[in-house]
């Protein structure tokens, strides 16, 4: 590639391959996983290198996300609500519950599609407490998480490089900018545990969850 990357950062990226990415979809479902947004950027930069693999590092990339949403699924289903209120708040958590009684697949579909900073894990986690059958959970996970991929590896495979030169022109601003939005994120979230949440949580009463063994509407 002819942008200046750090040579010991694109051979990282280069030597991760197609394989690689299996493992960082699944790192990204992890709690103390990899940051937000790394598998979109290992994507496109993939793409953008070589052009005629771009279809198959946005399928590896929805394979790992799949099989890393599935091990989220599947603890939050033997976790029960109690996990998913600790980890969001029962605010929060009451506001998942009433989307899967409205229309599972649809929250699972659209929730898969939307990039960073917009988070999914508590969206798989609900699909788990809230009991979400995995032959309706697995097709609108693949079917989103594969929208975003293989949109991500073209528009790498055509504009990758004109993005990356403008990143490597820019990044100190765009560095800056993260950390700053990175900053106001924790101070936000720090005020709310703090304040807000304690405020909410006696207020509302939890809403009735599938018990195991018995599966939510669609």
């Amino acid at each position: 590639m002819n942008v200046m990357i750090s040579d010991s950062v694109w051979k990282w990226i280069h030597g991760l391959g197609g394989p690689g990415l299996i493992l960082l979809g699944v790192a990204d479902n992890a709690p103390f996983g990899v940051p937000a947004g790394s598998v979109d950027v290992f994507v496109i930069l993939l793409s953008a290198h070589r052009h005629e693999w771009w279809a198959y590092y946005a399928l590896l990339a929805t394979v790992g996300e799949v099989l890393g949403g599935y091990l989220t699924y599947r603890l939050a289903k033997k976790g029960g609500q109690e996990t998913l209120e600790k980890k969001v708040g029962k605010p929060r958590a009451e506001k998942i519950y009433k989307h899967f009684e409205k229309g599972g697949f649809l929250t699972v579909f659209a929730g898969s599609i939307l990039p960073p900073p917009f988070p999914f894990g508590p969206g798989l986690m609900g699909a788990g407490v809230m009991q979400y059958p995995p032959q309706k959970f697995f097709p609108a996970l693949a079917a989103g998480r594969a929208l975003r991929f293989f949109a991500e590896a073209f528009l790498g495979r055509i504009y990758g490089q004109q993005m990356i030169d403008f990143f490597s022109r820019h990044y100190r601003p765009v560095l800056y900018a993260l950390i700053a939005l990175a900053v106001t994120a924790g101070i936000g979230a720090l005020v709310y545990y703090k304040w807000c949440r304690p405020r909410h949580n006696g207020k509302k009463s939890t809403p009735k969850v599938a018990p195991t063994g018995k599966q939510s509407r669609t």
